[in-house]
């Protein structure tokens, strides 16, 4: 018999530079933290977002289905350290998150990325909405919709 370790935690992440993103998110994170530390020993993961911090999402509270919110489910892999994406990632994370440049080299922080295998998305009454990872990956954004 397996057991299954639940951490629910917070984490930044970034997809890649401001008007880039790949949809596919990144982590800068060290074993010190039990994210990571679990992570390497399973990587069953998942990251939930919100649509609230954004600011669109009027008066309705954040729980409310007016207010997008999305369930990315797959497995939390640590990176090779000297690949291309790794590289990536890294300028993703720093640029978005300027800080993690500073972070203690003796913490050991590590670049990992989710590999998405299924999505659970509520956008409006009715229940969850059908969406694809391919689906997901392939959508472009159209940043002025949201510019202030």
């Amino acid at each position: 018999m397996s057991s299954l370790t639940t951490i629910q935690n917070v984490v930044s992440f970034s997809d890649g530079v401001p008007g880039k993103g790949t949809g596919v998110p990144y982590f800068y994170l060290t074993t010190l933290d039990p994210t990571a530390r679990n992570a390497l020993k399973d990587h069953r993961s998942s990251l939930a977002i919100s649509e609230y911090p954004l600011g669109t999402c009027s008066n309705a509270d954040p729980e409310s289905p007016v207010c997008a919110k999305i369930t990315l489910t797959g497995r939390l892999v640590l990176l090779e350290a000297n690949s291309e994406e790794a590289e990536f990632a890294r300028t993703a994370l720093f640029t978005k998150h300027p800080e993690m440049k500073g972070w203690p080299k003796g913490h050991d922080f590590q670049v990992f990325k989710l590999e998405i295998e299924d999505i659970f998305m509520i956008n409006w009454f009715g229940g969850p909405k059908p969406l694809t990872v391919d689906q997901y990956l392939k959508y472009k954004m159209n940043i002025f919709a949201i510019d202030k």
